[in-house]
């Protein structure tokens, strides 16, 4: 796979320095990141003055606002808001040991609500609050393996609060074309029903993407 046009010299160099699995993946998120902010502030995607070195929160200049990103089986979930903003992106039909994931990172009360829930059904929640945990974590900029298990999710009104200093958040969410996701940022509060996510979906190995 070649790099992109839209990269910096950096991201390049970037690039070429992963295995060749994450390189493509890099290249691609960082790509598809440019091409957002070149249709938001009208510059060129490769002078976007992006910050985003592999395995970083992508940064971008004083004043041009904030961005997030999350990668998942072939996709890239890109976002941009004037204010900070997270956001997380998983498959609907992921398969995974939900009830094992509930019990090592979720809270009791969390955990009460979701006890008599049938296989699937658990599963499918379990993923819900895992989008919508990931997506705020991102949106404070903290460390996921740090503040996971203070966040607790209300299913029934799709609420996220914070434990130990008590931070409320509304996500927004929802399942686009087979893809599960959850953003949170202040500039999304309200914005449910228009919130339109940008899903770049990778078709093979060139350098190219369908939104």
């Amino acid at each position: 796979m070649l790099p992109d046009s839209a990269l910096s010299p950096q991201e390049r160099d970037w690039g070429l320095a992963l295995s060749p699995r994450l390189r493509v993946r890099y290249w691609r998120s960082r790509a598809a990141l440019r091409r957002l902010l070149q249709t938001v502030l009208g510059r060129p995607a490769a002078l976007v003055p992006l910050q985003s070195p592999p395995g970083q929160p992508p940064l971008l200049g004083e004043g041009l606002g904030s961005v997030s990103l999350s990668h998942a089986a072939g996709a890239v979930l890109v976002a941009w808001a004037p204010r900070p903003v997270g956001v997380d992106l998983e498959l609907s039909s992921r398969c995974f040991d939900a009830r094992s994931l509930a019990r090592r990172f979720f809270s009791p009360a969390e955990l009460e609500h979701l006890r008599d829930l049938a296989p699937e059904p658990h599963r499918a929640a379990v993923l819900r609050s895992w989008l919508a945990k990931e997506a705020v974590i991102k949106w404070r900029q903290r460390s996921l393996a740090h503040e996971l298990a203070d966040w607790c999710f209300e299913h029934s009104t799709g609420v996220l609060s914070h434990r130990r200093d008590g931070t409320v958040r509304r996500p927004c969410e929802g399942v686009v074309d087979g893809w599960a996701w959850a953003a949170v940022g202040e500039d999304l509060e309200g914005l449910k029903s228009a919130l339109l996510p940008l899903i770049w979906r990778f078709q093979d190995d060139r350098s190219c993407f369908e939104p």
